[in-house]
């Protein structure tokens, strides 16, 4: 969940025995070198027009890239090495979509699984496609790695993005819809209730959706009306029987009403009738246009770009900045078009010269719009039709005692790697903090918030802490994704409290997932440390797959107190002792650990890199893991996501794999394994520009070999031949395995049972 993209679910995995095609990559233009960082920013992502850095430099931020051997950019290896970012991303979406087509998994996950491949598509749209189109209306020429324009990009987008929304109908239509309904839920149309029904109905369209409904007529006096981004509109053809002149008018489908409206009046029945709002209001649209004779009525949705740009070198608030652009967000221009496919093609006409959208941008859509509305139906109390339940276990170093012993007490004896959701989140991580608030030997705790829960303990934890006359310092990530305003809202609430917070670094996002406790012991400081993979939400924990280390290692305490003076003050530190912190060191530190591996092989010894990302599309890291396969280094990398590396091409990357695993729990995590040096590493950042270049990442070395064995069986486990995954082969497409026949296992249940979780 999505991050998505943002950061969605993407539900549990059997994939499909089809394969995923894709399309073929063109020649690519060798990358050049990331620019220096300018003020003026992307909240989303840099933009390619940025200009050369300021005289005066931006605090924490290097007045240079950071310095890249020739070794690092090789240029013998072939042009045409890098897969297309966008098309796989829209790969990854296919596998998701898979996941609902697979009749092996429960019936109402596969619902599921449609609902977030809909949400996946809107942010891919407002954000990347949007970006892609915001380049190609300003002529820029800046082509991606493999070699495609904007404009390229766009048409394979349009093209891929029309056959999967087609496919993502069907999935629904002919498979889920039926399927449910034989469990007795249905989604119905108005034609299909009896007159009883239609009675009821008509009352609750009465009392609770006509007063808050507004039509929209376009004539002379009333200009066509704004379309707000992701909202559900009916496009409405009315004739007047009297002159006989048919006028067009927009009813918007109120979003505070629920999407899909029960039939049954008695709610304990056994039977789940659902009619989709948008049906009831078209079978009363007399009511809204009294006296005049409804013509047509078709159900239309229009995504706009959703990027954020902050003027962060302007002499105000940087709240207030963002208010600024938050509120001109729902104002974006139109990037998609969604119209149902029994549109005419005179009212289609008229949408796309009103809103001004281009023909290329129309999506055509077989049966209901917006099909996250699926997640409704998910929330039924159907057991049968879901995965089992399952408890994330206490992990055993926090478990009952006799005689409970604290969180740093346990740490004093040794470090804890916790991995959830198989583990808790709650009795772990967010024990650390709650006991750190209420300690009254704790002196201070600083931590990093990029995205929490509503009702999150872990801010009321801090609130507490400074209450009790701690010094508390919380960095809040404003600029957090489509978490702005609930991260402006947090820091608010914190700066009451009187916890000290700040927004980061000017031209950087803070992505890294830290905490840093200070305690008296005697007359010692001694300072507990959390770095992790994941958010600190306790409701996304249950949902997505992250590791992390609490630890008392005075080292790994010491670099994190230096990287709070970074982020609160005017240090500019980029060299550490156990840490690798972007954007200074992580793409260097991984790159060089590769090299070491590639050394390795060249002398004859054991050698090896083990990956697993969200997303792999730096070049620089995936030409050194090119490098790294030349000089016969095995390599295996599990991506859940984007992949831009092309994996088995002879005298290239014969001996590099990768899979994805897809399934119950998003894989989110990032740890990295190197063979030669012994090394395991987690962090924040997965291989993309954006988390190398122009954010505050942090990856911590996990030496402890109590906790290296408990990722190394991880990794044994997700590539373990019979678990059950994709594999992508050198031409692009994604192969469900194993295909031979073979026993399955599922990565994800294997771990739930290893940590008893599972009743």
């Amino acid at each position: 969940m999505l991050d998505v993209s943002t950061e969605n679910p993407d539900g549990k995995a059997t994939p499909s025995r089809r394969r995923a095609p894709r399309a073929k990559a063109e020649p690519a233009t060798p990358r050049q070198q990331p620019r220096a960082a300018t003020r003026r920013v992307s909240t989303t992502r840099a933009k390619v027009e940025r200009g050369p850095e300021a005289a005066a430099p931006l605090r924490g931020v290097p007045s240079a890239p950071p310095a890249v051997t020739s070794s690092v950019l090789p240029t013998d290896l072939p042009d045409d090495r890098y897969f297309n970012r966008e098309l796989s991303w829209l790969d990854f979406n296919a596998r998701v979509l898979a996941l609902a087509e697979d009749s092996s998994q429960p019936l109402l996950e596969r619902a599921k699984f449609l609902a977030i491949f809909a949400s996946n598509l809107d942010e891919f749209y407002m954000v990347r496609v949007a970006g892609l189109k915001r380049r190609a209306e300003t002529g820029l020429s800046v082509r991606s790695a493999d070699g495609l324009t904007p404009r390229e990009q766009l048409v394979g987008i349009s093209k891929r993005s029309q056959e999967l929304v087609e496919q993502h109908a069907r999935a629904f239509l002919d498979h889920i819809r039926p399927g449910l309904e034989q469990h007795q839920i249905s989604i119905v149309t108005w034609g299909d209730l009896t007159d009883y029904d239609r009675l009821r109905l008509s009352n609750y369209f009465s009392e609770q959706v006509f007063p808050v409904l507004t039509p929209l007529a376009v004539d002379p006096a009333h200009p066509f009306p704004y379309i707000s981004g992701l909202s559900l509109n009916l496009a409405v053809t009315v004739r007047d029987p009297e002159g006989g002149g048919e006028r067009f008018a927009r009813v918007k489908v109120p979003d505070n009403v629920p999407r899909l409206v029960r039939v049954e009046a008695d709610r304990s029945s056994s039977s789940a009738t659902f009619l989709p709002l948008e049906e009831l209001i078209a079978a009363h649209l007399g009511e809204l246009f009294a006296g005049m004779e409804v013509i047509e009525c078709h159900a239309f949705r229009v995504t706009r770009n959703a990027d954020l740009e902050v003027e962060e070198d302007r002499d105000e608030d940087l709240l207030q900045a963002l208010e600024r652009e938050l509120a001109r967000r729902r104002f974006g221009p139109p990037v998609r078009l969604e119209v149902a496919d029994d549109m005419t093609e005179h009212m289609l006409e008229l949408l796309l010269r009103e809103m001004e959208v281009d023909p290329h941008d129309v999506v055509t859509v077989p049966g209901l719009l917006d099909l996250s509305c699926l997640w409704q139906l998910y929330g039924i109390d159907r057991k049968t039709l879901k995965d089992p339940a399952f408890v994330p276990a206490t992990h055993p170093a926090f478990g009952e005692r006799e005689t409970p012993k604290s969180v740093f007490a346990t740490l004093r004896e040794g470090d804890v790697l916790v991995h959830h959701p198989y583990d808790s989140f709650s009795t772990s991580v967010q024990r650390f903090i709650e006991q750190a608030a209420a300690d009254p030997h704790v002196l201070a705790i600083k931590q990093t918030l990029y995205r929490t829960s509503g009702d999150s303990p872990i801010v009321d934890a801090l609130i507490d802490a400074a209450e009790a006359g701690k010094q508390v310092v919380a960095l809040v990530e404003i600029k957090a994704r489509f978490d702005e305003q609930a991260n402006i809202k947090w820091a608010r609430t914190l700066e009451k409290a009187g916890v000290h917070v700040v927004y980061g670094l000017v031209g950087l996002k803070t992505h890294c997932k830290t905490s840093l406790v200070v305690r008296q012991e005697g007359s010692t400081i001694r300072r507990y440390c959390h770095i992790g993979t994941g958010n600190y939400n306790p409701k996304t924990a249950r949902l997505y797959e992250d590791v992390g280390i609490l630890t008392a290692e005075p080292t790994i305490g010491a670099d994190l107190t230096d990287l709070f003076n970074v982020l609160t003050g005017y240090a500019r530190q980029d060299e550490y002792r156990s840490l690798l912190v972007a954007p200074y060191g992580v793409r260097k530190g991984i790159v060089e650990r590769i090299h070491h591996e590639i050394e390795a092989a060249q002398a004859g010894q054991p050698s090896g890199v083990r990956i697993k990302v969200n997303s792999l599309v730096d070049e620089q890291v995936i030409d050194a893991l090119y490098r790294a396969s030349q000089a016969g280094v095995p390599v295996d990398v599990v991506v859940r996501g984007i992949c831009g590396l092309k994996p088995g091409i002879k005298g290239l990357s014969e001996n590099i794999r990768v899979r994805s695993i897809l399934g119950r729990f998003l894989e989110h995590s990032r740890v990295f394994r190197f063979v030669a040096s012994d090394e395991y590493w987690i962090g924040s950042a997965d291989m993309m520009h954006r988390n190398l270049d122009r954010r505050v990442e942090v990856a911590v070395r996990v030496a402890d070999p109590r906790l290296t064995k408990q990722l190394g069986d991880m990794f044994d486990s997700a590539l373990d031949p019979h678990t059950r995954c994709w594999i992508l082969r050198s031409d692009g497409e994604w192969e469900a395995s194993p295909s031979d026949g073979t026993s399955v296992r599922d990565h994800q249940m294997e771990l739930l049972h290893r940590h008893g979780a599972l009743g």
